[in-house]
């Protein structure tokens, strides 16, 4: 209901419009303020670059955020990533990451951005503490923000918007009439948007996300996800309906699909009556992060990278180095 109402499909986003002029009048004012020196944001003493959306629901931020920690890795950068944590409830904030925090605590998110890239991770609501807290304990030359697009309080050197391809920007209202947290005029103050799939406009970098071998989550192995027989498909993402095309992209046609809701927590007992004896379960990498310890030996995942074909996509990674070596 809440997609078709987004897209304006459905004519209830017309009774929700008072609510997203509410919404729209305090966002702006939040940013006002800051844009006029009437609230203070705290500056890093390290670039910081902001991995953000203008829309609710899951576009493709985290690949991105992790193609970004990698790129720079291997140029030979120290980084670091912060980020809200959402879904993790941690004794205290900040926290910084170690391979026993649960995402539970840290939030699915940035544990499966501490295990893919090993970049150090710390999670707050208040954003500038997590960036404290990484460089008391790091020598970090730059930090990247897992979302807080809208998280005035933080200093950016530049910011990064990622746009859903296909479903862009839907009716174009804010919350709740709509999926906009900030309207689509916020693209023409950002350093540079990319759009997972569809067809990019002028000025937007192309990306897409390629799945990679299907994982085993108890013993590790990697086969073609193809090859594996009576699929039944669970995915606990922004917008499950990507991740099962994906499925079908490379061949797997599911028994059945499963959507659950973003940063849902995960109990065993549920897991295991998704998929009966001599079916296999496959998640996303964001789903299993929350499944390790009580893996079956029939569930797997499916990773998936983001992949740039176009040449902004360097000269992207090349102003960011320059801010480093300035």
């Amino acid at each position: 209901m809440i997609a078709r109402i987004w897209s304006g499909e459905s004519l209830l986003w017309l009774l929700l419009l008072p609510l997203s002029w509410l919404y729209g009048l305090v966002s702006g004012a939040i940013r006002l303020s800051y844009r006029l020196g009437l609230k203070k944001a705290w500056r890093a003493p390290v670039p910081v670059v902001v991995v953000g959306n203008l829309t609710a629901g899951g576009n493709g931020k985290t690949p991105v955020a992790i193609w970004l920690v990698e790129q720079l890795q291997q140029q030979g950068i120290k980084v670091g990533v912060v980020s809200r944590g959402y879904g993790g409830k941690a004794a205290r904030y900040p926290l910084v990451l170690t391979p026993r925090t649960l995402p539970s605590e840290a939030g699915d998110e940035p544990v499966l951005i501490y295990q893919r890239t090993g970049a150090p991770v710390a999670v707050s609501p208040s954003r500038s503490e997590a960036v404290q807290a990484l460089l008391a304990d790091q020598d970090l030359q730059i930090i990247i923000t897992d979302d807080g697009l809208q998280h005035y309080r933080l200093a950016r050197d530049v910011e990064i918007v990622v746009i859903d391809g296909v479903r862009r920007f839907g009716n174009g209202w804010w919350l709740p009439a709509g999926p906009m947290r900030e309207r689509a005029s916020r693209l023409k103050s950002v350093d540079a948007a990319i759009v997972n799939g569809g067809v990019p406009r002028q000025g937007e970098i192309p990306m897409q996300l390629h799945p990679g071998l299907a994982v085993n989550l108890r013993t590790g192995e990697k086969r073609s996800v193809s090859s594996l027989t009576d699929v039944v498909a669970m995915a606990g993402i922004g917008h499950p309906p990507r991740f099962f095309a994906t499925l079908e992209q490379c061949g797997v046609q599911p028994v059945k699909t499963v959507a659950l809701n973003d940063h849902q927590v995960l109990a065993a007992e549920d897991l295991q009556a998704l998929a009966t004896e001599g079916q296999t379960l496959i998640m996303t990498e964001k789903d299993a992060v929350k499944c390790r310890q009580f893996a079956q030996d029939n569930w797997w995942y499916l990773p998936v990278d983001a992949v740039f074909d176009d040449e902004s996509a360097p000269r992207l990674i090349q102003k960011l180095v320059g801010l480093v070596r300035r």
